[in-house]
């Protein structure tokens, strides 16, 4: 098997992912994943396509994240995975979108408007 890559957005983080055969190594930025999501429960959000399909001591993935903050790095670390798991075997997408796990979320932070202090805080009012 070649490589596969994808690529995985959320708020204002991306992920491109390359998937190819070994031995369940995750490799992020050039650090190992418990180095980078120190986290148990980041590591889980990343891990979740892998476990729905039993595949994590099936693949090594390297992954290059830039962008936002830990949260929106790890579920668009964890869209970039399905997204290549798909790639690889297209049987695999029902279970995955059943999941949730093919779904770009698209929430995103709201700009600031003008002659307020944030995105619909408005400044307090006074009659008088």
């Amino acid at each position: 098997m070649e490589v596969v890559n994808a690529i995985g957005r959320r708020k204002s983080s991306v992920a491109r992912v390359y998937l190819s055969e070994g031995t369940g190594k995750i490799t992020i930025n050039k650090k190992d994943i418990n180095q980078y999501f120190p986290s148990a429960i980041l590591q889980y959000v990343v891990k979740q396509p892998l476990q729905l399909l039993e595949v994590a001591e099936k693949y090594d993935i390297k992954a290059n994240l830039d962008g936002g903050g830990y949260t929106g790095q790890s579920q668009a670390l964890r869209l970039a995975i399905a997204r290549a798991l798909v790639k690889v075997n297209e049987e695999d997408k029902k279970a995955l979108k059943d999941q949730g796990f093919l779904t770009r979320d698209s929430r995103a932070v709201e700009r600031k408007k003008p002659g307020q202090p944030k995105a619909r805080r408005r400044f307090q009012f006074s009659k008088r």
